[in-house]
């Protein structure tokens, strides 16, 4: 079999400086990887949903300074030459132990259990091998991992999702484009990740826009966070709803600005040509004890056009509403949620052109991912949580998860396009199962 790249960039030892850190996780709460100049501390807790031990990799702060040049309101070094700082050789290695290690990368990228859900073969992976070493590369010096000696948790985690799941995305945006004619204003493909909260879709996000950049495609992110009502708003919901635990907090179909959304994601569709210019929305979670409120407008990225490629993700996203007895079955204060989410189609799911759905197993899940956020942020100095205010949080989206997620999982978002869907089951680690 012909594999023909080797990975020609042996990494320098991390700065002294350097530290491991703890991830902080889930959706509502404190984020795993933060969206302004500051970067995430990213790792993978013990699984929630079972009780085999494992070996969890701990990531470090990636590189800021190597992030190529844009305008997403993140801090960025100097230019970039070339198309990457790690260069890879499209010749036979000379050194036999690469020649191995190539070999066997080869295998355990073949191994992967998205490689039928992708349409991936042996054959399409050994045609590509320089993308996958290339973007494994990108991802290892991201994350500060030495890609010549990755643990399997690691290289599972980098070959087994998150670059097979970028290269389905750049062939999203490949047939997306190729559907207008030159010199047509071409509008960003938006890309949904729907996935609960915890289950790591904003360090997923975070890799597919940093791997996006890297590529030399002008990406934007938005999170359903960033449409949360303001304050205020939120105050006047509450008021309007007594005793509904459901509304009481932002998180549930109600608590949005849906047309703020509309009018984001309509601008964003526009932002075709360069000069063009605006500024993503965003929202403060430790606002008001907590309780949050919507950025200073100040504070919010901007982005030049053309966007390429936007990645809107949420917990939520692709919700449908049911008939009001069965979410009544599942919590009787979840009737007015699902009156209210009869008008989310038109403020995010119509915009979306491609879907990724990670799918967990259990939706208890949630509470043990955001407890062991909580834990670590509280041995790690911050504030956090105690055991029983995660309960109680967490305790308000369950219903949602219990009530919509299996309509979800089996027809998919509604207006979907199956042809431009990807399902991902993952386990407790928060790593992809096999299909069988």
């Amino acid at each position: 079999m012909r594999v023909l790249s080797a990975i020609s960039h042996h990494p320098s030892p991390l700065p002294a400086s350097a530290s491991a850190a703890t991830a902080t996780a889930g959706g509502g709460g404190a984020s795993v990887c933060s969206r302004s100049a500051h970067s995430p501390l990213l790792s993978f807790p013990p699984s929630c949903c079972s009780t085999a031990a494992t070996s969890s990799p701990r990531f470090l702060h990636p590189f800021v300074s190597d992030f190529p040049s844009s305008n997403h309101g993140r801090s960025n070094g100097a230019a970039i030459k070339g198309r990457g700082l790690m260069a890879l050789r499209s010749a036979f290695p000379t050194s036999p132990a690469l020649i191995s290690s190539v070999s066997d990368l080869f295998e355990f990228i073949c191994s992967g259990p998205l490689m039928k859900r992708l349409g991936l073969t042996a054959e399409s992976v050994a045609e590509s091998i320089d993308k996958w070493l290339e973007t494994g590369v990108h991802l290892c010096q991201l994350f500060r991992l030495n890609e010549l000696s990755l643990s399997l948790p690691e290289k599972i985690r980098i070959y087994h999702f998150y670059v097979p799941v970028f290269l389905w995305c750049e062939d999203q945006l490949t047939r997306h484009r190729s559907m207008f004619s030159e010199g047509d204003d071409i509008p960003p493909l938006v890309i949904g990740i729907s996935a609960p909260q915890g289950s790591g879709k904003t360090t997923l996000v975070f890799a597919l826009d940093y791997l996006f950049r890297r590529s030399r495609r002008n990406s934007a992110t938005l999170s359903i966070d960033d449409f949360y009502l303001t304050a205020e708003g939120q105050a006047e919901l509450r008021s309007q709803n007594p005793g509904n635990a459901l509304l009481e907090f932002r998180g549930n179909a109600g608590s949005h600005d849906l047309q703020f959304s509309i009018d984001t994601l309509t601008s964003l569709s526009k932002l075709t040509k360069k000069g063009m210019k605006m500024k993503l929305p965003r929202y403060d979670k430790s606002a008001y004890g907590g309780r949050g409120d919507r950025a200073d407008p100040s504070t919010w990225p901007e982005v030049e056009g053309p966007v390429e490629v936007v990645l809107f993700e949420g917990w939520m996203l692709g919700f449908k509403p049911l008939p009001n007895e069965a979410v009544k079955a599942v919590d009787p204060q979840a009737k007015l949620v699902n009156e209210n989410l009869k008008a989310y189609y038109n403020a995010w799911d119509k915009f979306i052109e491609a879907w990724i759905i990670i799918k967990i197993q259990d939706p208890n899940c949630v509470y043990q991912w955001r407890l062991q956020a909580e834990v670590a942020m509280r041995e790690d100095g911050k504030p956090g949580m105690s055991d029983e205010e995660v309960l109680d949080f967490v305790s308000r989206y369950l219903p949602a998860y219990k009530a919509y997620l299996p309509t979800l999982y089996s027809e998919g978002p509604k207006g979907l396009d199956p042809d431009r869907l990807v399902v991902i089951e993952i386990d407790g680690e928060r790593n992809p199962l096999s299909e069988d």
